[in-house]
Order: structure tokens, then sequence, then C-alpha cells
């Protein structure tokens, strides 16, 4: 069990992973939050009397959230102040701080009960980048299966057009360009076909209900302008086309998918991105076992695919991994990329193979 000296120092934590992520603005406010609590609150009391291991849980970021809708509706002009850069100052920050917390507890309490849900449509590009190594393989059009897909924004790649270094996929009229700044080679050149995307996640973003897809986007921090157009046009076509996302268990629904004909010339591929760490040991090895046997099974007309973008936070970046059936080679690191896809970096072979294993503590990349 956490005490108050541990839970404040997590919003100082935060406030350092935000500077590393040049989101300076969303830095101040934790710091200030760390210091400005007070038990005068009911969202106070919470944040300071915190029962579970406040980094892990992202209480940080719940708090951030909430301020960020706040600011998003235009409900205190001092704060949007803050949240607009134009003060700075730790004392008038601390300030704004502690009135804001006093001033709109009711709306700032429920935000605590439960994790951030983010979903960023800008990780597509390192899930484009596996799937162009897919495609220079097998050459075959792709149905895609999801896990933790949260809002379902990512399986909008097949609407997105992307730049990659260069070699161009998806539509060229999208409404959604995404065109990291690339590192390295460039990924292979070869048409990308997707004919389908479905997904699946424990708690599902309906973006449907108002509040659900201001909540999804008021977790993407203020400084990312770029995040924020991009997670707004997300948002407005999953509203007007819709999604094929399901509630459930990942390793449930990966096991059922796989049991359902494949359609002979189509490779069906698994793909995630930065959520493997929330699935349990026995979800994981589950969802590993499930794949093994079905690719096994594969044949050279209805061959099985595997793509994921997974963080190494022992060395700050997420990873890029691929994996191919039929074939004995196991998954491929193929590149490196930003948490948010702000850049990507393609790597040359011979690719270091070897399974995902996770590395490093919880998440704070919101």
């Amino acid at each position: 069990m956490a005490d108050e000296m541990t839970n404040r120092a997590a919003f100082a934590i935060q406030a350092d992973y935000c500077t590393a992520m040049a989101a300076p603005i969303t830095a101040r406010i934790n710091r200030a939050l760390g210091r400005a609590v007070t038990r005068d609150s009911a969202t106070g009391r919470t944040v300071i009397d915190w029962p579970g291991e406040p980094v892990a849980d992202a209480l940080a970021l719940r708090l951030t959230g909430g301020l960020h809708a706040l600011h998003r509706a235009g409900a205190d002009p001092a704060l949007s102040a803050v949240f607009r850069g134009d003060v700075v100052e730790d004392a008038a920050v601390d300030a704004a701080m502690a009135r804001v917390l006093a001033t709109h507890d009711a709306a700032l309490l429920p935000w605590l009960d439960g994790p951030p849900q983010t979903n960023e449509a800008g990780r597509s590009a390192g899930l484009m980048t596996g799937l162009l190594h897919l495609a220079a393989r097998f050459g075959m059009p792709f149905e895609l299966m999801e896990i933790g897909s949260s809002a379902g924004l990512n399986l909008l790649i097949d609407r997105f057009g992307f730049d990659l270094g260069g070699v161009r996929a998806g539509p060229a009229s999208a409404e959604i360009m995404i065109r990291p700044e690339w590192r390295g080679p460039p990924p292979p050149v070869a048409p990308v076909a997707i004919i389908s995307t479905r997904g699946v996640d424990i708690a599902p973003v309906d973006l449907r209900d108002p509040a659900a897809a201001e909540a999804l986007a008021a977790y993407v921090w203020i400084d990312a302008t770029e995040r924020q157009r991009r997670i707004d046009t997300a948002i407005a076509m999953v509203r007007r086309d819709g999604v094929a996302l399901a509630q459930g268990d990942a390793a449930d629904w990966v096991e059922a998918q796989l049991a359902t004909p494949q359609a002979t010339g189509v490779m069906r591929v698994l793909v995630h991105s930065v959520m493997w760490q929330y699935m349990s040991p026995d979800g994981r090895d589950g969802i590993r076992t499930a794949m093994a046997a079905a690719g096994s099974a594969a044949t050279p007309d209805r061959p099985l695919g595997w793509v994921m973008m997974e963080p190494n936070r022992d060395l700050h970046r997420h990873e890029v991994r691929v994996r191919g059936w039929p074939g004995d080679t196991p998954m491929e690191l193929v590149a490196l990329t930003h948490a948010h896809g702000a850049w990507v970096e393609g790597l040359a072979p011979p690719y270091e193979t070897r399974d995902y294993v996770m590395r490093g503590g919880g998440s704070n990349e919101r």
C-alpha cells in the first residue's frame, strides 16, 4: 500500500516522462498537482490516500485527463490559461490547480475511478511497417484481427494513408495521412490490400456515446497538437462509418477467430500495439499456443501472420516484430518506433529473431 509521499511523487514521475516526450505543459501541470492536492476536496483525499501502486495505476494520467476535459469544455478560463501555456510560474500554476480541484471536485472525482483508455491512430505506422514486410514475403491481401482495440481507431488502418520513408500505402485520398519521421532504411515496397478488419477489447470504448468520445480525446496530451487533430478526425470516422469491434477476452477471441474458415488466397494476421503488458500470463500463453497451432496448420494459400508493436522500456523504444507461417523463421525485429508513431526507424537485415519479451515497468505513455 502506498503512502502520501509515494502518491504525490507519482505526479513528478509522470512529469519527467512528459518532459521526455516533449510535453512541457502536461509536465508542468503534473508537477503542480503533486504539490497542490490537499484533503480539502474528495478528489484530493482520493489521490493522497490512493490504496494501490500510483504509477502502475496511472493515477496522474487519470486526473490529468479530467483536467484536460474541463479545458476542452471551456469550463474554467483560468485553467485554460494554464493549458494554453499562458501561465507558467510554479506558484501561479500550483494555485490554479488547488482552486480547480476545489471548484470542480464533483466533475474530477469520477476520472479517478478507472485507468485511462487511450487509442492512438499514429501507432498504425508501426503496424503498417510490419504488414509491408508480410506483403513483400507472401504477396496476398490481408484480413486483420486486432486485440486490445480500445475504441477501434486502428481498425481504420485500411482507410488511413501512409508515407513511410517514401513508401506509400493506403488510399491517396485518405482523411488521415500518417507520415512519421522516417529513420534508417525504408520498409519493403509491396502492395497492401486489406479486405477486412475486426477487433476485440475487454472494455471497448463506444464512440457513439459523446461522453466516451470526449474522454478518449481528453487523454491525449494538450501539447500533442497533431495527435489532437488526428484523434478528432478518427473519432468522427468511427462514428460515421463504424468498425467491427467486439467485447471479450483477447485469448478466447483469438482462438475463436482462428477456428473460423479462412479464404484461399488471403493472409490472416493478428495485430496489436501497446497492450500485451495488460494481459495475464495465462492469456499471453493462450494466444501464443493458439497462434503456434494455427501456424503449424498454415499453408501457402492460407498463410498466417503476426505483427506487434510493443514497448521495450529498458531502452525507451517500441519494437515492431513480425512472424509469418508457413515457415520456421521466428519473430523478426524489423523496426523501432516512437510510442505515438512520431518516428519509425527501419532496421536492415539480418533481423534479430526472437519472440517479444516484455521489459521495464508499467506504462506512462498516454
